[in-house]
């Protein structure tokens, strides 16, 4: 954060078989962390990352920061791969090969749209290192699993 740039880091988490799924961003803007959570039902875990970076994304347009420069940190190499092919996802239409939409087209054109507007860069990270203080990818992958097993346990009660 020492070049003005805004961090973020996602998680996301989901528990096909109970239908419940979360997603977590940590936002470190100057010198203030914000945390950003959320929740979704019958969703999948590539849904929970997109959502995580999304939700991200929104909350710096709202707060009038998108102008900043933002390095985004995930585990995802879903997330990372889909920044690597805006062109060819844009120039489709965001359709396959059999003309059918793409996975998550809607959530995909939604990160399209803020990541066109915004100086982001995406940077993938290993996935839950712990002994890195300074990867806070394991915190938000914790805080995402942890919001899923409160939405589970609260369903049984």
């Amino acid at each position: 954060m020492e070049n003005g740039a805004i961090v973020i880091y996602t998680d996301g988490s989901c528990n096909p078989k109970q239908g419940v799924g979360a997603w977590a961003s940590l936002l470190f803007i100057d010198e203030s962390k914000v945390v950003l959570t959320g929740t979704e039902e019958q969703t999948t875990h590539q849904r929970m990352e997109l959502q995580a970076v999304i939700k991200s994304f929104e909350y710096l347009a709202k707060a009038n920061l998108g102008i900043r420069v933002v390095e985004l940190y995930t585990d995802s190499q879903y997330v990372t791969g889909l920044s690597d092919r805006k062109m060819k996802l844009e120039a489709s239409g965001f359709m396959t090969r059999k003309n059918l939409p793409i996975r998550n087209s809607d959530l995909v054109h939604i990160l399209m749209e803020y990541s066109g507007t915004m100086n982001v860069q995406f940077i993938k990270v290993k996935a839950h290192q712990k002994n890195d203080n300074q990867n806070r990818n394991r915190e938000v992958d914790l805080l995402a699993r942890k919001i899923v097993r409160e939405q589970i346990t609260s369903r049984h009660k």
